[in-house]
C-alpha cells in the first residue's frame, strides 16, 4: 500500500495556496541566482537544475552541426557500469574511470593533465565489484571531491591531483558511494549507499546488514562534521536455507545527490528500499523525500511514500523461494528514490520536485513536505522483475519554467515536459521504435533496450537525453521533436592511445554541456559484446 504520510505534515490538495485560484498564471522561478557557464558538480548547482542558462553556442538552431571532437578511452573492465558524469570548470573536466583512476583532461583536447590512482588509499578490488569510481565529481576552491565504491570521499588539488585527504565513511564491506558530493560553505556534504542488494545474488551471503546515510565533511581536514544514520543497527535474525547467517534490518541506501536551499539551510534528498523483511521497515527511512538542516543533520521533515518495499538481487530469480518473500506478496516493489531533486518556487514559495521509481514525479512544499502536485509518468508492471525500473532511476531538470524528465523502462521509455507549476504535461516523446533496429546496437537486438537510464540535462531550447540502445540524442525544449543523435556502439582511436569500444549511455547522471562541447559516458548497460573498454565522448561545433 501507498503510504501518502508526512512526518509533521499531511497531504495538499491542489487547491494548495501555491496555487493562485484567479486565472492569474501561477510564478514559476528559480531557486538562488543562475550560476555560470561551468558545471561543477553532478547537480550544475545546489537547487539541482541541471539546465545550463548560460549556454549560447549550441542552439536549436546549431545543434545539428554537432561533431565528434575526441574520445578518452578507459581500460576494459568487465561488467563495470561506467557513471562518473564529469566535472567540467575552468576548461577542465575531472572523471573517473572504472580502473581505480581519477583523471583531470583537458576539455578542449582530452588530453591528460594529471591522473591520480586511488589504490594506494583504498587498495585493489576484487572482480566482483567493477564499479570503482561511480559518482561524478564536485569542483569547488582549489579542490575536486568524489566518492568510491569502498566507501572513501576523495579531495585532490585540482591543478595537480595531490591528495588533500580521503575519509573512510563506512566499514561495510559492501559500501559504495554513488551520490554525488555537493560543497556549500565549509562542508562537503555526501549519501552513501552499497552493493548489498546486488551481495543478495549469491545465496551464501549473509544478508543483510547494510544501512544508508547522509555525511558532512569539513572541506579542509575531510573529518566527519555529522553522520544521519537511516536504519537502526543490523542484527542476527536467523539463518538462509544454505547456512549463511540472516541479518536485518537494512536499506536506506543513498543513491542519490543532494540539493540545497541556502536560505532555510535545508539538505533534500531522497532513500532507498529495504534489502530484508523484518517489520522494522515500516517505521524506518526507505522510499523517503528528507529535509535535513546542513548544521546538524537533524530531520526536518520526512515524506515517506512507501512503507513496506523489500527488494534485492535474489527478487528477479526465477524462484526466489524463501531469500525473496516479498516476490510473492507483491511488497519487492522497488520503488526508491534514487533521483536528484530541482528546488525552485510557486509565488515565490520554495518547492522541491523530485522524481520516484514508481513512476510519480512529486512536487512538495520545501518547508513542509505537504504535496502540491503530482504527476504519473508511466505504470510499474509488477510481474516484473524489477517494477521499479519502469521509473525514473537518476534525476531530472528545471529550466526556469518546465521540468524535463525520462522514464527508464518505462511502458516505454518516454521524455516528459511538465509544467512546473501544476504538473500538467505539455508535450512527451517516445524513445524512437527503430532504437534497437539501427546503429551498432541493432547486431545485438537481443539485448538492446528502449530504455532511458540518464538523468535529463537541458540547455536553453534544447533537451539532451541517452538512451541504452547506445544513442545520444538531442530534443527540441519547445515540442520534444528529436534534433540530433549519434550512434556510440562502435570502436574510438582514444586521444589516450587507446581503443574503445561504445555501450549505452551512462547513468549515475548524463549529459554535461559546457561553452559549446557535450560531454557523455558511453559505458552503462546492456553490456554489448567488446574486447574493450568504454569511452567519454566530446562534441563540439
Amino acid at each position: 500500500m501507498q503510504m501518502l504520510a508526512v512526518v509533521a505534515a499531511t497531504g495538499l490538495a491542489l487547491s494548495s495556496p501555491y496555487l493562485l485560484p484567479s486565472s492569474d498564471e501561477p510564478v514559476v522561478s528559480p531557486l538562488g541566482q543562475p550560476t555560470g557557464q561551468d558545471w561543477p558538480t553532478w547537480q550544475k548547482d545546489v537547487s539541482g537544475s541541471r539546465h545550463n542558462a548560460s549556454e549560447k553556442k549550441i542552439t536549436p538552431q546549431t545543434v545539428g552541426d554537432l561533431k565528434l571532437k575526441w574520445a578518452f578511452s578507459y581500460p576494459n573492465v568487465p561488467y563495470a557500469r561506467m557513471g562518473s558524469q564529469p566535472a567540467v570548470t575552468g576548461g577542465v573536466a575531472y572523471v573517473g574511470a572504472p580502473d581505480g583512476k581519477f583523471h583531470a583532461l583537458d576539455a578542449r583536447t582530452g588530453r591528460t593533465k594529471w591522473t591520480f590512482d586511488l589504490t594506494p588509499v583504498a587498495g585493489t578490488w576484487p572482480p566482483e565489484n567493477p564499479n570503482i569510481v561511480r559518482d561524478g565529481a564536485a569542483v569547488s576552491g582549489d579542490h575536486v571531491y568524489f566518492g568510491d565504491s569502498r566507501g572513501f570521499l576523495y579531495s585532490l588539488d585540482r591543478d595537480t591531483g595531490k591528495l588533500n585527504w580521503a575519509t573512510k565513511l563506512d566499514e561495510h564491506v559492501a559500501t559504495w558511494i554513488t551520490s554525488s558530493p555537493m560543497v556549500f560553505g565549509d562542508r562537503v556534504y555526501v549519501g552513501v549507499s552499497s552493493n548489498e542488494a546486488g551481495s543478495a545474488n549469491a545465496p551464501d551471503y549473509p544478508c543483510c546488514s547494510f544501512g544508508g546515510h547522509v555525511d558532512a565533511l569539513d572541506l579542509k581536514t575531510g573529518k566527519v562534521v555529522w553522520k544521519r544514520s537511516l536504519m537502526p543497527p543490523a542484527k542476527r535474525i536467523g539463518t538462509w536455507p544454505t547456512g549463511a547467517a540472516k541479518f536485518g534490518p537494512a536499506g536506506a541506501a543513498v543513491w542519490s545527490s543532494p540539493v540545497i536551499d541556502p536560505g532555510s539551510r535545508t539538505m533534500y534528498v531522497g532513500t532507498g528500499n529495504a534489502h530484508i523483511g523484518t517489520g522494522a521497515e515500516k517505521t524506518d527511512n526507505i522510499d523517503s523525500v528528507l529535509a535535513l538542516n546542513l548544521d546538524d543533520g537533524t530531520i526536518r521533515w520526512k515524506r515517506q511514500m512507501q512503507d513496506v518495499d523489500v527488494h534485492n538481487q535474489s527478487c528477479t530469480w526465477p524462484d526466489p523461494a524463501e531469500y525473496c518473500p516479498s516476490h510473492y506478496d507483491g511488497t519487492a516493489r522497488n520503488f526508491d528514490f534514487g533521483a536528484t531533486g530541482n528546488l525552485f518556487t510557486i509565488n515565490g514559495k520554495p518547492v522541491l520536485g523530485i522524481a520516484q521509481k514508481s513512476g510519480i514525479y512529486w512536487a512538495l512544499d520545501a518547508r513542509t513536505g505537504k504535496t502540491i502536485w503530482h504527476t504519473r509518468l508511466s505504470t510499474p508492471d509488477m510481474a516484473h522483475a524489477d517494477p521499479g525500473s519502469a521509473g525514473v532511476p537518476w534525476g531530472s531538470s528545471f529550466d526556469g519554467r518546465r521540468i524535463y524528465v525520462a522514464s527508464w523502462r518505462g511502458n516505454p521509455a518516454t521524455i516528459f515536459a511538465l509544467d512546473a507549476a501544476t504538473g500538467r504535461i505539455e508535450w512527451k516523446s517516445v524513445h524512437p521504435a527503430d532504437g534497437c533496429g539501427t546503429g551498432g546496437a541493432a547486431k545485438y537486438a537481443q539485448m538492446c533496450e528502449r530504455a532511458y537510464p540518464s538523468a535529463v540535462t537541458t540547455t536553453p531550447g534544447l533537451v539532451y537525453e541517452g538512451s541504452a540502445d547506445g544513442k545520444m540524442r538531442i530534443f527540441s525544449a519547445s515540442d520534444g521533436k528529436l534534433l540530433w543523435q549519434f550512434d556510440a556502439v562502435r570502436d574510438f582511436e582514444g586521444v589516450n592511445g587507446v581503443v574503445g569500444a561504445g555501450r549505452a549511455i551512462g547513468a549515475n547522471g548524463g549529459a554535461v554541456v559546457v561553452d559549446g562541447m557535450l560531454y557523455v559516458q558511453a559505458g552503462y548497460y546492456p553490456f554489448y559484446p567488446t574486447g574493450k573498454g568504454t569511452v567519454l565522448l566530446a562534441f563540439g561545433l
